[in-house]
């Protein structure tokens, strides 16, 4: 009699499952190697669930979290599996023998009872001579009395706090103060995380990476800015000053350029 195979047998390899996200947010490994700074040689190799390359367990499970993070999947079940393959994650070194080590200690010491007699009566002779030199002292402190008839002034006793000046509010009217000499580009991450790669006019990389959703990060060149949205549907864009009305789609990738002056794409 044949038994099916169980759903579990059924889910991608942890490689296969990589690629497809990768695909599906329309990512090469390029990219993906620029943005978790794994090579490439080492990201096809996972790919193809080929893990001698990572150099051990430890950097194979950092490897499959960082390639998951960049193509917007959960790399825990990953991880998980990847174990569950490996023989399990290693267990933690017991904390045994340093318990042991706090509780090897010398014996105490016996208390000095000499000197903790001589230091009593030092103490009972300073203030009994104390007592005695102030002993006739019958004038009044100024800090404890009152005038008789007078009220004591209660407010001079309260201390006056100037209050905190308030903070200022930031407000997305800063954007608008952008200089008109340098174009300036300001991405918000408003309906999910999105990989993104930044470069100014002589292609240098300003940013490559994950901007995760709430974020926000500005750029300023005084000619081009380019950009690479690998989920340009979760992101914002603020530009010269000017928030751009036209939405993408969610997943969708676009390579954008900028330059000073009213927004156009490139």
């Amino acid at each position: 009699m044949s038994i099916g195979n169980s759903p579990e047998d059924d889910r991608p390899s942890i490689g296969r499952a990589l690629q497809q996200a990768r695909i599906a947010a329309g990512l090469t490994v390029e990219e993906v190697s620029s943005s978790t700074r794994v090579r490439i040689p080492i990201v096809h190799a996972i790919e193809e669930d080929d893990f001698s390359r990572c150099g051990g367990d430890v950097y194979a499970r950092g490897h499959i979290r960082n390639i998951a993070r960049a193509v917007g999947i959960d790399p825990e079940p990953l991880v998980e599996r990847y174990d569950g393959d490996h023989g399990g994650r290693p267990a933690p070194t017991p904390a045994a023998p340093l318990f042991e080590a706090e509780r090897i200690r010398s014996e105490p010491r016996r208390p000095n009872w000499t000197a903790a007699m001589v230091a009593a009566i030092v103490a009972v002779v300073g203030f009994v001579g104390f007592t005695l030199f102030n002993g006739g002292d019958d004038k009044p402190s100024n800090t404890a009395q009152v005038a008789e008839g007078s009220t004591p002034d209660k407010t001079a006793a309260k201390p006056t706090t100037k209050p905190a000046d308030p903070k200022p509010v930031p407000s997305e009217s800063a954007i608008a103060a952008a200089p008109r000499d340098k174009v300036t580009v300001k991405l918000g991450a408003s309906q999910g995380k999105s990989w993104i790669s930044v470069k100014d006019h002589n292609g240098r990389l300003l940013f490559d990476g994950l901007l995760l959703e709430g974020e926000s990060k500005t750029f300023q060149d005084k000619e081009r800015i380019d950009l690479v949205l690998g989920n340009a549907g979760a992101i914002e864009l603020f530009v010269n000053g000017k928030k751009l009305q036209d939405r993408f789609e969610p997943g969708q990738v676009e390579r954008l350029t900028y330059t000073k002056g009213d927004p156009e794409a490139g």
